[in-house]
């Protein structure tokens, strides 16, 4: 039974590959060992958000529930509790590192957020990567519950991949999808949901991604057979959690927003049109990125740039990198650290700015963690 961490090139991994001895990952062994339904979420970006209002969601109807998988209790810590019995559900937060050793692991709703490059260090492919994450697809039958974005569900059936499972989709660009954003209101296409389902206006959530992240929750509470009415209720009140685009200051009209939860490109991209914009419709936003690198496009992230970044600081082992690949479409300054970056960006700014850390990139080469980065 290995750890997430380990990969499978590991030269204890391949040996033990070589003698067909049966290797599993750790999810696959806490899951054997808990006796209740699951859900799991996988996708590049808004797993832990996801799997958080979705055990807000089931909890405040009344359902026993543990969080639990790569968001940080493991499911093995919660497999050998006695009071699993009573659960009515545990919500696992999946990577793609957990399903690579999977054997006969089912959950009975899957779903998938987003697909976008990611941990490709690892996967060496996009390809390799977009199959990994299908894996928590792959013991579904046809009883089972599928919650897929829209377009992600395209790019699976684009590598010939299929589900068994009765899937739901949700989308903010594509009205083809079952939930889909029409401006600022959700929009169904189910046939048991009234059409409009939700106003964002009166939501505390901001931003696509996070409407995205919503109506995953509200798909998976309608295949766990929740009233609609109370989960708009409760929906309604959900908000992310620390180092997801969580704003922590407020300095002489300049706000300081703390995303260091985003570790690749596409969560960067979502960071930057998740934040306010200037009430003149110009460039606002002196963003500090960088870190470890997992062999990312950069480049993917330049339209964005181009659109509200005012300028950029840059610090950790990509750096240079980042500096090379954005230097025609921002400017880009290096700082030695994150402490001497923010009071740059704050030199920088003037009122109506936002400084925002967004490293698109792990934190690992100068923090513990991306919490430790936030903090």
């Amino acid at each position: 039974v290995v750890s997430p961490g380990i990969a499978f090139d590991h030269p204890l991994v391949k040996r033990l590959d070589a003698r067909g001895v049966p290797i599993w990952s750790e999810l696959e062994l806490g899951w054997r060992e808990t006796k209740c339904p699951s859900i799991a979420v996988t996708g590049t970006n808004g797993k832990t958000t996801t799997v958080e209002w979705i055990d807000t969601m089931l909890s405040g109807s009344g359902l026993q529930t543990v969080a639990a998988g790569n968001i940080g209790l493991p499911l093995s810590e919660v497999a050998k509790e006695p009071k699993t019995q009573g659960l009515d559900a545990v919500v696992l937060e999946v990577s793609s590192f957990q399903l690579e050793r999977i054997d006969k692991f089912k959950p009975d709703v899957a779903v998938m957020l987003n697909l976008a490059e990611d941990h490709l260090d690892r996967h060496r492919a996009m390809e390799n990567y977009i199959r990994t994450k299908a894996r928590i697809f792959e013991m579904q039958e046809t009883d089972d519950n599928v919650v897929i974005q829209w377009e992600s569900w395209q790019q699976l059936k684009q590598s010939n991949i299929s589900v068994a499972g009765q899937i739901a989709t949700f989308s903010t660009e594509e009205s083809s999808a079952d939930l889909y954003l029409d401006g600022n209101l959700i929009v169904s296409r189910l046939p048991d949901w009234p059409k409009e389902i939700l106003n964002l206006d009166d939501c505390i959530l901001e931003g696509k991604h996070q409407a995205a992240n919503l109506m995953a929750v509200l798909l998976v509470g309608r295949a766990m057979r929740l009233p609609l009415e109370s989960m708009i209720e409760i929906g309604s009140r959900l908000q992310a959690g620390p180092h997801r685009c969580e704003m922590v200051a407020e300095s002489n009209g300049v706000r300081f927003y703390n995303d260091s939860k985003a570790t690749n490109t596409h969560a960067l991209c979502s960071a930057l049109q998740a934040m306010p914009e200037s009430a003149f419709g110009s460039k606002n936003i002196w963003l500090i990125a960088g870190g470890q690198g997992k062999e990312l496009d950069f480049r993917r992230a330049v339209q964005d740039l181009e659109r509200r970044v005012k300028g950029v600081f840059l610090i950790g082992e990509t750096a240079a990198e980042i500096q090379h690949d954005w230097e025609g479409f921002v400017t880009c300054n290096l700082a030695d650290n994150l402490v001497e970056a923010v009071a740059e960006a704050g030199r920088n700014a003037v009122p109506g700015d936002v400084v925002l850390l967004s490293p698109a990139c792990a934190s690992f080469d100068m923090f513990d963690s991306y919490q430790h980065r936030g903090e």
